[in-house]
């Protein structure tokens, strides 16, 4: 009787205590491993680059030096810019909510600028930042959603497309509304202009035509859905009344721009990528001499051919920054911060500089570029830690390094021997 009176007081003992650390019964803690089932749907494959004649110089004496700010290749070449780096000016506007937000692009004009605020105001400024008007055109449900808009400009009307379906007219000189019209579809790329119709790509992956007059629409041509969303604005250009655009899948096509026939298209990945298309990213479409080039976060930089969408080579370099075409080279900078120069025609690499060798091992894998503009002798190069890299064009070397905000929100804009960029709250004007 008394064994089972014992038998009995350590069993209630031990299932009190059971296996709980804050029992004290135990001295060990046991590590009980559990299984993961983990879909890796972004296989990210990262390449190791080196340098590669870093100190050879390069001769761009005799480089066409433009002043545009738009351009229907997309290709801004060489600009005017001193390079004195004096801050004058400040545009300011309401911050943004979300600051992870870094493919803005303001509209420049002779004498002013356009840009928006967090609440889907646009607001012209002129030279001396005065606000000549402000005009809103949303509803109090749309202003809590934070519109995010592109902006184009053609006789004196402004062409406004948005991430909330909205597309609109208005005048530039007082901002009234010409006539506004509502897509099914959020709109996600640039704005590009020929004769009397514009063009936009929505996230249904469908390219749309407008008449500028009205609103009305002209065509649409649809490409692959996807499933998720990309953050990356898809880009197009036009030549000889062929528009060629790019999808968030990878999907290149090239279609007549008053028809709306397809000419050709060239799918750059395996259908997979529908699943990991909010981490994949292009860059912007650049063409030049009957060529199309344009790169992509998965290690991929492409030269296409413009007739007929066969690939002329590739490159494993990844970047979602915009290349500049400068003589024959090809200048891009990638993702993980390295300086690319590559000749157009063979797709041979000249040359590579670490830009990113001046941070900490630790540091630069936190630090991504955001994009980069190149002046008469120097490179700009804005980054997400907020600082500016100024390199020296003819060499890739490093001159200077300008801390400029908490955190950059743009490229560096060159227009009119100024340099522009956005901080959350301002448009910087550098003289």
């Amino acid at each position: 009787m008394i064994r089972i009176l014992i038998f009995f007081l350590i069993s209630l003992i031990l299932a009190n205590c059971s296996l709980n650390e804050n029992s004290k019964i135990w001295n060990k803690k046991k590590k009980i491993k559990v299984e993961k089932n983990i879909e890796i749907i972004f296989d990210e494959k990262i390449i190791s680059y080196k340098e590669l004649n870093s100190n050879i110089s390069l001769d761009f004496s005799q480089a066409n030096i433009q002043n545009k700010i738009i351009d229907d290749k997309n290709n801004f070449g060489l600009q005017n810019y001193s390079g004195k780096l004096k801050k004058i000016k400040n545009f300011k506007f309401s911050k943004f909510n979300n600051e992870n937000d870094t493919d803005l692009t303001p509209l420049f004009l002779k004498d002013g600028i356009v840009f928006f605020d967090s609440k889907g105001s646009i607001i012209r400024y002129n030279k001396d930042q005065k606000i000549i008007w402000k005009k809103n055109y949303y509803s109090k449900f749309e202003k809590k959603n934070n519109p995010k808009l592109s902006l184009a400009l053609l006789n004196k009307k402004l062409i406004v497309v948005d991430n909330l379906s909205n597309i609109f007219l208005t005048n530039l000189e007082n901002g009234d509304l010409i006539w506004k019209k509502k897509n099914d579809y959020p709109f996600n790329s640039e704005i590009k202009i020929i004769d009397d119709r514009f063009f936009v790509i929505d996230l249904k992956n469908t390219l749309r035509c407008y008449f500028i007059e009205d609103g009305s629409e002209c065509w649409n041509y649809e490409t692959d859905k996807a499933l998720t969303i990309t953050n990356a604005k898809n880009s197009l250009f036009i030549s000889e009344n062929i528009i060629y655009f790019i999808n968030n899948l990878g999907d290149l096509t090239a279609i007549d721009a008053f028809s709306g026939a397809l000419v050709w298209q060239l799918p750059t990945q395996s259908s997979d990528i529908i699943n990991i298309t909010y981490n994949f990213k292009n860059s912007k479409l650049v063409s030049e001499d009957k060529s199309i080039f344009f790169s992509n976060n998965k290690n991929e930089f492409y030269s296409v051919d413009l007739n007929n969408g066969s690939i002329n080579w590739v490159n494993d370099i990844s970047s979602s920054l915009t290349p500049i075409l400068i003589k024959n080279l090809i200048i891009t900078i990638s993702d993980n911060g390295y300086l690319f120069m590559i000749d157009k025609d063979k797709g041979n690499i000249i040359k590579i500089n670490d830009i990113y060798k001046i941070y900490k091992d630790k540091d630069r894998k936190k630090i991504k570029p955001i994009g980069f503009s190149i002046s008469q002798d120097k490179i700009y190069l804005s980054n997400s830690d907020g600082k500016l890299i100024i390199l020296e064009l003819k060499t890739g070397n490093i001159q200077k390094v300008e801390k400029i905000a908490r955190k950059i929100m743009s490229k560096p804009f060159l227009y009119n021997n100024h340099l522009f960029m956005i901080k959350n709250g301002a448009i910087i004007q550098y003289e």
